[in-house]
């Protein structure tokens, strides 16, 4: 590597000389110290080498969290491999296409998504190795424990620029693109949140959203590269959560909702003020913000941020500017655009636009998307906003041809919901849009023109969607019409459609 390359795997070795036996992960009743994960990331990494799986390899991971997960990205980050998380969330079918994109030489899967991917070791034979994490192994999977061993080969040549993660995105195409993510932005991003939320060895992050994730996962390193640690959670549970927190003295929690509001609700029953909890981080309704304010000493800060900018561009403690998205941090360039990429004047709203060393390489396999997107210096966000006289970024939505939903932080296309709604018997018209959500902070409302009336109940297209793709991306809100307005090209009008149905859950 160059003289001036820095990797996740240097951060790792760094880490294992200056933590040493300070804890790094915290799983349960186990501890691993930053030392203990390095030697394991090192004997993971002689694992995968003895497959033959190297530099620019992907590795597709359907697993709930785990400190083995972490490991497994620290023994990619050594190698070069390509870490190619999936939503465990996804359907079999959504996670073939998944698959079919990656073009991976492993797969790893744990105990809760084997009845996903049953059968698939011998039915998807381009796939040379199958892994379940643990001890122990379904048909045609071979127990993760297995990999480790101590005659890890030399570290791969790696660079900064080389690939670490594809993050999957929403799925614009069907398949949800792979936002790859490099050793230098991963870095960079690790510094950003150090400055930001001011992490020290002392820190300690719950780690309990989904580590496909890039809030979990960048934050996970993000702590882990400032010396704190992070207390791994399978998935999130409210009442465990609150008493891990009080146990480990958690300082941070990522939120999308309804986490903020279920853990106040649980450490309210358990008699909890959570006081070693500081900083909250993500998105959430003002009323549960201000309940967070009130019951506890933490503060919630938000921003701008997705998976193609490796998290957060832009950051404020919420106080500061009530319903605003932060300032850029230090290494981000944020402007406005319009349609024509050019800038637009201060408190206008244009598309949000971001460049600097945050910004991914690129969509996996998807050179034409990249380059669209990454057009023009910057990279076009696909979200509108504003720039007030201080600096400030407001959000305000999606562009409508890249109308996104995000119920409890998961992305929902509406094209999607539509094209499978649409395949229902007598169903001639569709529009999908999101709506205001007290738990979820928004829900999947669908408008369905269907023939004769009354053929279908809200329910059965609700069970329809849930039984084909996600059970996230369902909608909570089904309203049946005779006949939806439409555009002079004959095409569903979604103006006029929002207008007439409105945008309340009901």
């Amino acid at each position: 590597m160059a003289v001036h390359g820095f990797t996740l795997y240097d951060m790792i070795v760094r880490g294992a000389s200056l933590y040493g036996d300070a804890p790094a992960v915290i799983q349960g009743e186990r501890t691993l110290s930053f030392r203990d994960y390095h030697r394991r990331v090192d004997a993971l990494a002689g694992g995968l080498a003895g497959l033959g799986i190297g530099r620019g390899d992907r590795v597709c991971i359907l697993a709930q969290n785990d400190a083995a997960y972490l490991e497994l990205y620290g023994a990619c980050a050594r190698q070069g491999i390509v870490a190619y998380p999936i939503n465990w969330r996804l359907t079999g079918p959504e996670v073939e296409r998944v698959v079919g994109r990656a073009a991976p030489k492993m797969f790893v899967a744990d105990a809760s998504t084997l009845g996903v991917v049953a059968g698939w070791p011998a039915a998807l034979p381009s796939v040379g190795h199958w892994y379940q994490f643990g001890g122990s192994a379904g048909a045609g999977f071979t127990p993760f424990a297995a990999l480790y061993r101590e005659d890890a080969p030399a570290p791969a040549v790696v660079g900064p620029d080389d690939a670490f993660a594809a993050i999957s995105t929403a799925a614009v195409d069907v398949v949800p693109r792979g936002a790859v993510l490099t050793h230098a932005n991963v870095i960079a991003a690790n510094l950003v949140a150090a400055a930001g939320f001011g992490l020290t060895p002392a820190d300690r992050y719950l780690l309990a959203l989904p580590l496909f994730h890039i809030t979990a996962l960048g934050t996970a390193l993000a702590h882990m590269h400032a010396g704190g640690a992070s207390v791994v959670v399978a998935r999130y549970d409210a009442e465990e959560a609150v008493r891990l927190i009080d146990r480990h003295r958690v300082t941070h929690v990522s939120d999308f909702p309804p986490v903020l509001s279920t853990l106040l609700d649980a450490a309210e029953k358990l008699g909890s003020r959570l006081p070693s909890l500081r900083d909250v981080a993500g998105l959430d309704a003002p009323a549960t913000i201000q309940r967070l304010h009130e019951s506890t000493g933490a503060t919630f800060w938000t921003g701008f941020g997705q998976s193609e900018t490796t998290g957060f561009v832009s950051l404020q403690r919420v106080r500061d500017r009530p319903g605003a998205a932060g300032r850029p941090v230090a290494i981000a360039g944020i402007g406005l655009v319009d349609d024509d990429d050019r800038e637009v004047p201060v408190e206008t709203p244009g598309e949000i636009v971001v460049r600097g060393p945050l910004v991914f390489q690129g969509y996996f396999g998807q050179p034409d998307v990249t380059a669209r997107t990454l057009r023009n210096g910057w990279h076009h966000t696909g979200d509108v906003g504003r720039l007030d006289a201080g600096g400030y970024l407001h959000y305000i939505g999606r562009k409508p041809e890249k109308e996104l939903i995000k119920p409890g932080g998961e992305n929902v296309y509406p094209v999607e919901v539509e094209t499978v709604i649409m395949q229902m018997e007598g169903v001639s018209g569709v529009c999908v849009y999101g709506v205001p959500d007290v738990r979820w902070g928004e829900a999947v409302k669908a408008v369905v023109e269907v023939a004769p009336a009354g053929r279908y109940t809200a329910q059965q297209v609700a069970d329809h969607v849930g039984s084909t793709i996600a059970r996230f991306k369902r909608p909570h809100v089904v309203v049946f019409a005779d006949a939806l307005p439409r555009t002079a090209a004959g095409t569903v009008d979604r103006a006029a459609v929002k207008t007439r149905w409105g945008t309340s859950p009901s």
